[in-house]
This record gives structure tokens, C-alpha cells and sequence, in this order.
């Protein structure tokens, strides 16, 4: 790994410590989010009810706005004091407990299904904001595609890991006479083991290097983040193309969400898959997406981060065409690994970018704005999805040509985006 990439004083191995988070969260995102747990959520626990897709789709928007309406503040915190590890570990730990829980819902307990998502993937998605501000302190500028990448790819691999490990289990207990109500439980509980097992390398080599910033005098905790967030906004202007991002970024996200919060029930629902083919179906797609991230990754850098994402939103429209048409599996197969390589490319670039884009005094609390953007995304994205289904009665084909329309909208908004003119009024604050 060579010394023009990392930052000054960073190793190698810390790099990796960083990069093996994106393994451990992979598998709450892949089994819980993607592939198991939300088909479970519709087929049993909603019990194939026509608002099933809908209340899944709630479920997560409802997460998704509490991550909104503190993401900011905590970033603007974990920069003020210093404690974007200790903020980590606090989130870690809440997203393993609660993904454990998921364990105990069975046929039916809507109330409790719901509560246990909305917390975990809480946990998750404010984790994803604090291990996002890291790589501003361990890539060198021109560095953060690559570096970015390599995150990106060994997440997917975590992915797989925690897929397969699922898919192994159901095939045994499937064998032992198991129906899905005995078995998916199971799986919760491998998916937070892996979890918790993963991420010791993050919280035993990753160093903490923030430095913690004059106290505002006479404030609280609280009152000093929302302060130091306000006035971020306030100058926001001078990161015209971060913000211009960021809009951009809640468009094509909003694409991008849908189809990983919807795509086992699309699967099912509108190509007839069965669980097991499901999860062989997302398990070839995160070695795509993990190869998408590592490929694009390298390329990156040396293409702009502008005209890299714009290939991948060209991309995700292609998929969408093609899974809207699909009339047997092997289309849905091809559109299926399309969103594979545009997944991990699109992901690992858009983070980067934010990267490149920020003030390294403020990465915790502008990746808190990149957090606001993204958790915006999902809720757009998924509840449009689930909306069009439940008015459609149940037109899966419909909702993903609809919200395949944020990809085309995104796209338009990143042709005002100047790299390299947002990259010096970072540096000019610094």
C-alpha cells in the first residue's frame, strides 16, 4: 500500500482495521435489509397482506428520519470533543442487540417487528455516518476513490459472509423439516454474532485522530453541536458543490435505497423467486457489487468523481429498463448483476466525493449532512416504491419503473457539480 495513498502516519493495517467495519455492518444491510428479513416481514409477519410492502417500507422511513434529525448534530459533536470511536462503539453495540431481537418476532407481531427494525437500523445507519468520517484521515486527497473502494469491496464480501453463512443454516433446516417462522429467526442471531465477531479489528487498531475543538463558552453538549451545525449551514455557501452534491445524492440514493430495501420482495413478488433462490441471487450480486467498488475504485481517481458517478447512474438506468421488461429469470439475473457493479461503484464513489468535498476539521459533521442526504433517500425511495405497490395493488413492475425515475433526476442535478472547485474551498478551510 503505498505511502501516496494513506495520510500521513496512517498504516496499512489501520486501513484494513477501518475497511473490516464495512464487513461487519454488511450483514445487517444484506440479511436484514435486502435479502431475508424484509421478504419475512411481508410474506409473515404482515401475513401477505396488501400493506405489507408499505409498512416494511415505514418501518424503515421512520428510521431513516430520526437518523435525519440527529445525524447532523451527532457529527457536529463527534468533531467537537473527539469521540467518533466512542460514538462507533455506542452504535455497534445497539445495532448487534437489537438485530439479535429480531430473533423473537414471529407470525403476526407487527408492533414488535417494526419497533426492533426502526432501532436497529437506527444504530446502523448513525454507525455508517461516523465510520464514513474516518477516511478523510486515512487517504491522501486524491487517494479517497481508491481507498474508498477498498472499503466498499471488503464490505461486500462481509456481505457474503453473512449471507451465506444464513443460507447454510436455512438449507440444513429446511432439510430438517423447518418452515421459515423456525429458521429465519436464526439467522438474526448469526447475522449480530458476525457482526460483533467482525468489527473488533475497527475498535482495536483504528486510532482516533480527531482533535477536539474550542469549547463554545457557557454551552452544553448539546447545545454546542446544534451551534457548531448551525453554523455549517449558515456558510454553506462557500461549499456550493458539496450542497449541490448532496441534492444530487438524495435523488439517485433514493433509486439506489429502493431497490436494496425492496429487492428480495421484488424477487418473490414479481419473478416468483423462492428463498433460496433469493439469497442465491443476492449473494452473486455482492460479489459483483464488491468487485464493482474495488474495479471502479482504482479507476476513480484518475476518471473524476463526477464523470465516475455519472457512468453508474447511466448504469442503474440500464437496470432498471432491463428489470422492468424481465420475463424470466435470467433477465432478472443480468439487471440483477448490473445493480451489483453499479451498487458498489455508485456507493464507494458518492462517499469519496463527500470525502474530497469537506473540511477535514468538520469530516464527522459533514458526513453527518452526507447521512441527512442518504437517510432522506431512503424514505423517498422505499415508500415511493411501497406507495405505487399498495395504489397498483401490488404492480412490482410499476413501482420500480417509478423509482427508477430518481436516477434520471439525480443525474441532471450532478451537471452543476465542480469537483475541483469544491476541493478548494475545502481546503481553504482548512
Amino acid at each position: 500500500m503505498s505511502t501516496k495513498i494513506l495520510a500521513e502516519s496512517v498504516r496499512p493495517n489501520e486501513v484494513w482495521a477501518w475497511a473490516m467495519y464495512d464487513f461487519a455492518n454488511s450483514g445487517y444491510t444484506t440479511v436484514v435489509i435486502t435479502a431475508v428479513f424484509n421478504a419475512y416481514f411481508v410474506a409473515v409477519v404482515a401475513q401477505g397482506k396488501d400493506w405489507g410492502t408499505f409498512a416494511w417500507s415505514a418501518a424503515l422511513a421512520l428510521s431513516y428520519f430520526l437518523i435525519m434529525v440527529t445525524a447532523p448534530a451527532v457529527g457536529a459533536y463527534a468533531d467537537a470533543f473527539g469521540v467518533k470511536k466512542k460514538l462507533l462503539f455506542i452504535t455497534t453495540v445497539g445495532c448487534v442487540a437489537f438485530t439479535a431481537a429480531l430473533a423473537l418476532v414471529g407470525k403476526g407481531d407487527l408492533y414488535l417487528a417494526i419497533m426492533l427494525v426502526v432501532i436497529s437500523n437506527y444504530f446502523y445507519g448513525s454507525g455508517e455516518n461516523l465510520i464514513a468520517a474516518f477516511l478523510p484521515e486515512l487517504a491522501q486527497g486524491d487517494a479517497m476513490g481508491k481507498v474508498s473502494g477498498w472499503g466498499w469491496s471488503i464490505g461486500f464480501i462481509g456481505g457474503l459472509v453473512s449471507l451465506g453463512a444464513a443460507l447454510a443454516y436455512i438449507s440444513w433446516a429446511q432439510g430438517e423439516g423447518q418452515v421459515v417462522e423456525q429458521f429465519v429467526p436464526i439467522t438474526m442471531l448469526i447475522t449480530a454474532g458476525l457482526f460483533a465477531l467482525s468489527s473488533l479489528p475497527t475498535f482495536l487498531i483504528l486510532k482516533e485522530r480527531a482533535v477536539p475543538q474550542p469549547h463554545l463558552v457557557g454551552r452544553g453538549v448539546v447545545a454546542e453541536s446544534l451551534a457548531r451545525l448551525g453554523n455549517t449551514l449558515h456558510h454553506a455557501r462557500r461549499y456550493h458543490d458539496l450542497a449541490r452534491f448532496l441534492l444530487c445524492l438524495v435523488f439517485y440514493q433514493a433509486g439506489i435505497q429502493a431497490v436494496i430495501a425492496l429487492a428480495a420482495i421484488y424477487a418473490e413478488q414479481a419473478m416468483h423467486f423462492g428463498t433460496q433462490e433469493t439469497i442465491k441471487l443476492v449473494l452473486l450480486v455482492n460479489i459483483t457489487a464488491a468487485a464493482g467498488a474495488f474495479v471502479f475504485g482504482h479507476y476513480q481517481d484518475r476518471l473524476g468523481h463526477v464523470r465516475a458517478i455519472g457512468l453508474t447512474l447511466l448504469g442503474w438506468m440500464l437496470m432498471i429498463v432491463i428489470a422492468y421488461y424481465a420475463d424470466t429469470p435470467g433477465k432478472f439475473w443480468l439487471a440483477a448483476n448490473i445493480a451489483g457493479l453499479c451498487l458498489g461503484s455508485s456507493q464507494s464513489a458518492g462517499r469519496a466525493l463527500v470525502g474530497y468535498l469537506s473540511p477535514r476539521a468538520r469530516t464527522a459533521e459533514f458526513f453527518g449532512l452526507w447521512g441527512l442526504a442518504v437517510k432522506l433517500s431512503s424514505i423517498l425511495g422505499p415508500l415511493t416504491y411501497g406507495l405505487v405497490s399498495w395504489i397498483s395493488r401490488g404492480d412490482h413492475r410499476l413501482s420500480m419503473l417509478i423509482t427508477g425515475s430518481y436516477f434520471l433526476a439525480g443525474l441532471l442535478l450532478l451537471k452543476g457539480v465542480n469537483a475541483e472547485r469544491g476541493r478548494h474551498a475545502a481546503l481553504a478551510e482548512d
